[in-house]
This record gives C-alpha cells, sequence and structure tokens, in this order.
C-alpha cells in the first residue's frame, strides 16, 4: 500500500543553516518520511532535464497519510529553483532555515576547510577569504549565500509567504521542540514529536535524537569548532549584513536575534 510520492514539503535551505538537524528531527513524526540524499534536482540542470519521473524515482515509499519531504539547501539561492519548484506545485509548502548571517558564513568556510584539509588541499585563514586589500570581499560565495533578501526576493515573485515556514535555526540547535512544533501546525499534522525525543549530549555540545527506541546523533562532520575571528572582521560582517538582515525582516513580517 506504499507508493513513491513526489515532496508536498521541500526544506529549501539554506546551506549550513541546519537542514540536515530539521531533517532528520522531522523524521521521528510518524506522518512524514524523508529523502535519503541531497537531490539537486531544481538547481542543477543536469539533474532536472531527466525529469519528474526521475525525481520522483529517488523518493522514499510513503503511505497515503504521509508527507513526503526532500532538503537541499542550494535551492535557496538558485535562481531557477523557485519557477522550477512552483512549474511542479504552486501550492507547495516549503521550509526555510535560517540563523544569523555572519556564523553562516563562518560556517560555510568551516565546512570547506575540513574538506580541503582531508583531501590534502591547500586552505587559507579565513580573514584572508573575507578580506580582499583591506575590504570586506563581498564577492566571496559564502557572504552572497547570506544574503537573505536578495534570495527571499525571488521567492516571494512565485510563493506567497503563506507558503513558506521559516525555522529559526539558532533556537533549533538550543532548544528543539518548539521549533519543530511550529513546523507540525504549519504542515497540518498532528503533534507527535515530543521532549523526551531529544537529549544534550554534552561531549558533542548539542542535542541528539531518540525514537524507536534508537538514539542517534547528527554525522561528526555537523557542529564542528569555528576558527575564532579577529573582532574587526566580525564587526565589518555584522555591519554590512545589517541593511539586509533590516530588508529581510521586513519582507517576512519577523526579526531574528541577529547581530
Amino acid at each position: 500500500g506504499t507508493s513513491r510520492q513526489i515532496p508536498q514539503t521541500i526544506i529549501i535551505g539554506v546551506r549550513k543553516g541546519g537542514t540536515r538537524a530539521l531533517l532528520e528531527m522531522l523524521d521521528i513524526h510518524p506522518n512524514i518520511v524523508v529523502a535519503a540524499t541531497e537531490v539537486h534536482f531544481f538547481d542543477w540542470d543536469e539533474n532536472y532535464v531527466k525529469g519528474i519521473d526521475w525525481y520522483r524515482s529517488l523518493m522514499p515509499f510513503s503511505y497515503g497519510n504521509q508527507i513526503t519531504i526532500e532538503k537541499t539547501p542550494g535551492y535557496f539561492t538558485s535562481p531557477q529553483a523557485p519557477g522550477r519548484i512552483h512549474d511542479m506545485n504552486s501550492s507547495i509548502k516549503l521550509l526555510l532555515i535560517l540563523r544569523d548571517p555572519t556564523e553562516r558564513v563562518i560556517s560555510d568556510y568551516t565546512q570547506v576547510y575540513y574538506n580541503r584539509v582531508e583531501s590534502h588541499k591547500p586552505v587559507q585563514l579565513f580573514e584572508d577569504i573575507v578580506i580582499k586589500n583591506g575590504a570586506l570581499n563581498t564577492k566571496y560565495k559564502a557572504i552572497q549565500r547570506s544574503l537573505y533578501d536578495v534570495h527571499m526576493e525571488k521567492w516571494l515573485k512565485h510563493f506567497s509567504l503563506d507558503q513558506i515556514h521559516i525555522v529559526d535555526g539558532n533556537t533549533l540547535i538550543k532548544d528543539p521542540l518548539p521549533e519543530l512544533q511550529k513546523v507540525e501546525r504549519f504542515l497540518n499534522l498532528p503533534s507527535q514529536i515530543m521532549s523526551s525525543n531529544f537529549y544534550f549530549n554534552q561531549t558533542k555540545g548539542f542535542y541528539c535524537i531518540r525514537s524507536d527506541g534508537r538514539e542517534r546523533c547528527l554525522h561528526e562532520s555537523k557542529g564542528r569548532p569555528h576558527p575564532l575571528v579577529n573582532n574587526t572582521v566580525l564587526e565589518q560582517l555584522y555591519s554590512y549584513f545589517r541593511e539586509h538582515n533590516a530588508k529581510f525582516y521586513r519582507m517576512v513580517n519577523h526579526s531574528f536575534d541577529w547581530h
């Protein structure tokens, strides 16, 4: 009695915002099934040309009362993804998880840094990438990805604000349950996720998941220590994002506790 369904909900981003944590935590819910991998259907042309049946074939089997969710953080910053998702399903519900944009930039750098170290490739200090000729390097991709207002504008051309639920990534890590209960309400699902589904792992420094008699934590690549960043550079980043954040708050009628 199961079949593969095109997702009724997509986690569209943002990269290094907590998309994996959100997906794993929602997977606790009996009415949710999740795609195992990031599909990159709507943002990579070479996948999009394979068509909707290829996309569906990558989804998990589900029952009629279950919602299928996939997450690809690259969608949020992709110019093509909003229109393509709208063409597939104009009434779809979208989940967007965001965190302080400066923290997100540092987290983005940290992931690339560790990937390069593991591949024995040369690495650069954060400050050497972010500052060029004494000024902020605003062309740095990680900074571009944190311009939430710029990307959100593209989504709001195709979807109404009530179709996009924004999860506070900073809060989700500190206290998961209230954020997940908001998602349950947004998806019109019965309240099934409980505080007993989480326990704080002192070693890792974040919450892990307990469900179906099993305990699991996010992959070791998550929650890696960030480099200590020069205060002057931090202030330059805070200052650069301030206006973009204010514009974003106005767009979504909600403000966040960001620098």
